[in-house]
């Protein structure tokens, strides 16, 4: 059996090194714990397993879940997203290239308030549509979700990097800059004059240089923190099984809350189509009998 990662699988990550060999050790000794989650014949959770279930020469065992963009997209963010070692700028690059995969697969259809989990359809509004929005769902400060919003608007290749961990968020938006800023002696009056038009949005979109070299010593702090964690969990073979334990529980977990949460969205929406049918049969029975019809079981 041969199964691809599905697009809002590939943002994040794949284990390498020490890390998947652990995995791969665990599953060898222990057995395939968590099923890979599939979605339309795609890998929604679960690529590391898979790759190591290959390389062992082990069937994988898969679990198939059937669920609209917008929970599908809640999904893949609560499962994945704080359970890895990621720096803040990976988080809100996920984030971002995540928010470009869900408004690609709307663009050209109109939003249906029915189809969105029953709190954003009261609201009428999407998810992740602002900055705030996008922060709060991956753990970063406002500055740097925008960082990475402006990478993933400008370059979503280049977004996905960030997201892998290849290059830095700050790194990123200087490249971004410098592909932003024209030659010398070519910008027009007309270019100016576009230029200062856009300042008032630019000016809130783009980060300034204080707050790029702020993002870049904090992003170093966090990887260097990683690092020694690593180098300490994988000191003693004995700490390093009972740590993947946990994070297998941790993840076990993390997935059953996912799908109770699309469960109970699930259960709140029938529930109110089940008041509104009830609500609608009362009303044409009333109509009903005004126009001299009773029941079957009426005198």
């Amino acid at each position: 059996m041969s199964l691809e990662l599905h697009p809002l699988c590939t943002l994040f990550p794949r284990l390498e090194g020490v890390e998947f060999e652990s995995l791969k050790a665990d599953i060898e000794a222990n057995g395939q714990l968590q099923p890979i989650v599939l979605h339309d014949g795609m890998i929604l959770d679960g690529g590391n397993r898979y790759r190591a279930c290959v390389e062992l020469g082990i069937e994988p065992l898969t679990s198939d879940m059937d669920l609209g963009d917008y929970d599908l997209l809640s999904y893949v963010l609560s499962v994945n997203l704080h359970r890895r070692h990621l720096t803040p700028g990976q988080h809100a690059a996920i984030v971002a290239a995540a928010t470009d995969w869900l408004n690609s697969q709307t663009v050209g259809r109109p939003v249906n308030p029915a189809t969105l989990p029953d709190s954003l359809g009261q609201a009428a509004t999407l998810p992740l549509e602002t900055v705030a929005d996008r922060a709060a769902r991956s753990g970063a400060s406002e500055r740097t979700q925008r960082m990475a919003d402006k990478v993933a608007k400008a370059d979503p290749d280049l977004v996905k990097r960030v997201a892998h961990g290849e290059i830095s968020l700050p790194k990123a938006v200087r490249q971004i800059e410098r592909k932003d800023q024209p030659e010398a002696g070519t910008t027009s009056d007309f270019s100016r004059h576009d230029s200062a038009q856009e300042s008032s949005s630019e000016s809130d979109y783009g980060p300034s240089p204080e707050e790029i070299a702020f993002l870049e010593q904090q992003e170093r702090a966090d990887r260097e923190k990683y690092d020694a964690l690593v180098e300490v969990s994988y000191a003693d073979d004995k700490i390093a099984a009972a740590l993947k334990l946990v994070d297998t529980q941790a993840q076990e977990i993390a997935r059953l809350r996912a799908e109770i949460a699309v469960l109970r969205e699930r259960q709140t929406g029938l529930m109110n189509e089940k008041v509104a049918l009830e609500s609608a049969a009362k009303r044409w029975k009333k109509i009903a009998e005004q126009h001299g019809y009773k029941d079957k079981g009426g005198k």
